[in-house]
């Protein structure tokens, strides 16, 4: 019987983007593959993507929806993503039963957010592998949550965002409160996030294994404190060159974005001296205050530096984004600087004019970073950022963590470091992991050989005995 996964992302855009290049991937190895997803992205999906005709090719690949349970002039916002995690699940899991029971599924691939599906997939005896589209560094941070819970060392007591947090392993001298995930964490009994990670990281042992995108060179000591809770870890990133580098056509670039990306970006960069630009954007969700985006602009265009903007329509927290607004802002500085509502990211990155990154530290635009050779600066906002953004700036050195400053003249100091002053010592570091990320998804290399692995253990996982513990699998297909 051909093996039949069914990938189940989280509902926002980076773990859409990393499963359906997962899923490809899949459909280049012969599996068939089921992809489920929310209506409403789904529409988005066909909107503005290629999607529906590039996996047409694929006659073993199909797209099921289901709906995440919101109206549909829900926001989606960041502000709203309990709200949105909440609805998913009541509808997700009599789905989820229902699918895996009836369809001839024969492991589920869901988000490591989703632990129910965990759940489901053991009472029914289907196989189950987490992929957990966080960064490493963060997971090891919530697998370390119990142990900092009963030293005492969260929630924090005190203000000053400094201190070291000495209880997770490997990053004694490194996470300070300001780097941890919920750095504003009161009460861990209460708090929705950490309650979900708590949930997250009790699955984890109960999956046959995990799914990372990362390879082996960039978090190597990580992922082996990772395998001592789930031995059958597989970092196979980064997944966009992974996948490339498995396509027959090299060249071919496809999006997966759920908004309009405009591509007068590139042309403008076309008109752009070599590494002259600094690429600036926030991600997906993330929201900036009127005073944060002046701050911003103006450290911008002092800098001297040329730049390029994503300024989302919902980019603004607490009042509407306003097109006269943008217009005031670039009055006078049209030479130096290009403003658009989304970008093609990879395409961006990936162009000769692009000299530095300032991002929010989203793990796939840091991974995007990493293989494009930009050096970044780090401005993040919440959970798997902050952890990100350290390690970026301290164990990495691809570039500079300024978290929790929103400061024109520091971020006018970022920008010119960045692209002037540390420019060659930062472009040597990032230099280096960028090849070693594509040696990893050569043939031979560790992401090639992990994913050659999670592919061949898919084919040995059929249906199995109900209530079986992952770790002692009796195979029944």
């Amino acid at each position: 019987m051909c093996p039949h996964v069914l990938l189940f992302p989280l509902p926002i855009q980076s773990p859409i983007n990393s499963m359906l290049q997962l899923a490809e991937l899949f459909c280049l190895a012969g599996l068939q593959v089921t992809f489920l997803n929310t209506n409403h992205n789904q529409q988005l999906l066909y909107r503005h993507t290629d999607v529906e005709s590039r996996f047409r090719q694929y006659p073993k690949f199909q797209f099921r929806t289901i709906s995440d349970g919101l109206p549909d002039d829900h926001p989606r916002s960041s502000i709203l993503f309990g709200d949105l995690i909440t609805s998913l699940q009541a509808v997700a899991e009599p789905f989820l039963r229902e699918i895996v029971t009836e369809s001839g599924v024969t492991c589920v691939i869901p988000d490591g957010l989703f632990y129910y599906a965990v759940d489901i997939c053991n009472e029914v005896g289907v196989s189950v592998i987490s992929f957990d589209t966080i960064s490493p560094c963060c997971l090891w941070v919530y697998l370390c949550f119990p142990k900092l819970i009963q030293s005492g060392d969260i929630p924090f007591k005190g203000n000053d965002l400094d201190v070291l947090i000495e209880n997770v392993p490997g990053m004694e001298d490194l996470l300070r409160r300001r780097d941890f995930p919920f750095y504003r964490l009161t009460n861990c009994a209460t708090d929705l996030y950490c309650q979900l990670a708590l949930k997250e990281i009790q699955s984890i042992p109960r999956s046959h294994g995990l799914i990372l995108n990362t390879f082996e060179d960039l978090d190597g000591s990580l992922l082996s404190n990772i395998r001592t809770h789930c031995p059958q870890t597989y970092a196979v990133g980064p997944l966009q060159l992974q996948l490339k580098t498995r396509l027959s056509d090299k060249s071919m670039s496809s999006s997966n974005s759920l908004r309009e990306e405009d591509d007068s970006s590139i042309q403008w960069l076309d008109a752009q001296p070599v590494e002259s630009v600094i690429y600036v954007s926030f991600g997906s969700l993330a929201t900036l205050t009127k005073e944060e985006m002046l701050e911003f602009w103006h450290g911008l265009v002092n800098s001297g530096i040329r730049f390029l903007w994503v300024m989302r329509s919902d980019l603004l927290r607490e009042e509407k984004f306003s097109h006269q607004f943008v217009k005031e802002l670039t009055d006078g500085s049209e030479e130096r600087a290009y403003i658009v509502s989304w970008a093609p990211q990879e395409k961006v990155l990936s162009h000769p004019a692009i000299g530095g990154f300032l991002t929010h530290s989203g793990w796939n635009s840091t991974m995007e970073s990493i293989v494009e050779r930009k050096p970044m600066i780090c401005w993040a906002v919440y959970v798997d950022q902050r952890v990100t953004s350290r390690f970026v700036g301290e164990v990495w050195k691809i570039g500079l963590d300024m978290k929790d400053i929103c400061d024109r003249y520091i971020i006018e100091k970022a920008v010119k470091d960045l692209m002037v002053t540390n420019k060659d010592k930062l472009k040597k570091s990032v230099d280096k992991l960028s090849m070693l990320a594509k040696i990893s998804v050569g043939e031979g290399g560790s992401s090639y050989n992990a994913f050659e692995s999670l592919v061949n253990d898919i084919k040995k996982l059929g249906r199995r005995d109900k209530d079986i513990n992952p770790n002692c699998i009796r195979y029944t297909g």
